[in-house]
C-alpha cells in the first residue's frame, strides 16, 4: 500500500518524464516555428534556409549585434 509519500514521489516521477518526453520531441524536428524571445512566428523563408533557427530575423540580429559589442569585455 502507498503511503502520501510513495504517492508524492511516484506524481513528480511521471510529472519530470512527461517534461522530458516533451522537451525531447521538440528537438527531434528541424527546428521552432517561432522565435524562443519574442513568440512571433519564424519567416519560412528563414525555416527552409536554416532549419535549426530557433529566433526569427529581428531577434537574431538584435543577438549577433549584442554579441560584436560585448565581446572581449
Amino acid at each position: 500500500m502507498m503511503d502520501q509519500f510513495d504517492e508524492a514521489q511516484a506524481l513528480e516521477e511521471r510529472e519530470r518524464d512527461e517534461c522530458i518526453a516533451r522537451a525531447t520531441a521538440r528537438r527531434k524536428g528541424p527546428g521552432a516555428t517561432h522565435c524562443v524571445v519574442c513568440g512571433e512566428p519564424i519567416d519560412e523563408a528563414r525555416r527552409e534556409a536554416m532549419p535549426s533557427a530557433i529566433r526569427c530575423v529581428e531577434c537574431q540580429d538584435r543577438r549577433e549585434r549584442w554579441a560584436r559589442v560585448h565581446r572581449g569585455r
